[in-house]
């Protein structure tokens, strides 16, 4: 029997052979880091549902910030949680707000963190939805200008991107708009273009504070069962005016994150949500997976799917890994 000339094998003899024709590397500068940011100081409480993730105040979130950057974290990205909510979610237009405060503590204790706030009515509101409430259904025209004041609150307290995350249909042009009339026309946006109805964002709800009073979200996020509309969303986003566009979860979509990465080159995100890495962390304290390579073996999937960057809870842990 003749020897077959191509023998895949002799590439994976060893490491260094292995890393000279590896198609797909992860990098610090791929990671983006979800925090929590609360009002008050000295504020520092471990999230039950996060594992190793906590409720900061924005000295807290600074200092975390600046042990981030050491270790060669490049982005972070900031949700609130406010002391007060109200049906309209005023408080997250505060610009002394937790957000907008800790943006502020971040930029001066570490400038080259690249911080991004989420923009999002959900934290702020009594009734836990994205946007304004009547009749028990959410109304997105009136939700813009609230979101746009939201943004803009960041923006102004330095915020290096704005994020919004609430799936109302053309809050993307409303915030660019706000910001270009405000001589902010330099501040990117990252919109959750892509955003399913998903059960993976369990541990969320409570880390955010965010769960809804009545019904739930699958009136503005996407139906997890379809995957054509995820390009219609991604057109849409970008024709008004976002510069990044993400797909969320990451993980049960990576059919549709490469999807979106063969629709567009634009930058392409994707957020490997709280459920994911709760998972990730249960199953290896149940002895199941080996914690180190199966937390990066998920994110290499995500990067090989197509993603620029990935919004991850892991981020801390795996950097000194990479």
């Amino acid at each position: 029997m003749a020897w077959p000339v191509d023998r895949p094998r002799r590439l994976r003899d060893n490491p260094a052979l292995r890393a000279l024709v590896s198609e797909t590397t992860l990098s610090p500068a791929d990671l983006v880091y979800p925090i929590f940011v609360v009002p008050g100081a000295r504020v520092k409480k471990e999230i039950s549902s996060l594992p190793g993730q906590h409720h900061l105040s924005p000295d807290e979130a600074g200092l975390l910030a600046l042990e981030f950057q050491r270790a060669g974290g490049r982005a972070m990205l900031l949700f609130g949680l406010p002391d007060r909510k109200d049906a309209v979610g005023s408080s997250g237009a505060d610009p002394d707000g937790p957000v907008p405060a800790a943006v502020k503590v971040i930029k001066n204790l570490a400038p080259d963190m690249a911080v991004i706030t989420d923009v999002c009515l959900c934290e702020y509101t009594s009734h836990g939805h994205c946007g304004l409430v009547r009749d028990q259904k959410v109304l997105n025209d009136q939700t813009l200008p609230h979101l746009a004041a939201q943004a803009l609150a960041h923006a102004k307290a330095g915020a290096d991107m704005v994020a919004p995350s609430d799936m109302m249909d053309g809050r993307v042009a409303a915030i660019r708009q706000v910001l270009d009339e405000n001589h902010l026309s330099h501040v990117p946006i990252m919109a959750y273009s892509v955003k399913y109805a998903s059960a993976f964002y369990g541990p969320f709800r409570q880390a955010a504070d965010s769960a809804p009073a009545f019904g739930d979200r699958r009136g503005y996020q996407m139906d997890p069962g379809n995957r054509r509309e995820a390009l219609f969303e991604v057109d849409l986003d970008l024709a008004e005016g976002a510069d990044v566009v993400m797909v969320k979860p990451a993980g049960p979509y990576l059919d549709v994150l490469r999807e979106v990465r063969d629709h567009t080159s634009r930058p392409l995100a994707a957020y490997q949500v709280s459920g994911e890495f709760a998972m990730l962390k249960a199953a290896a304290a149940a002895g199941a997976l080996d914690f180190k390579r199966s937390a990066l073996e998920s994110l290499l999937g995500i990067k090989r799917a197509g993603a620029d960057l990935i919004l991850t809870y892991l981020a801390p842990e795996v950097l000194p890994w990479l």
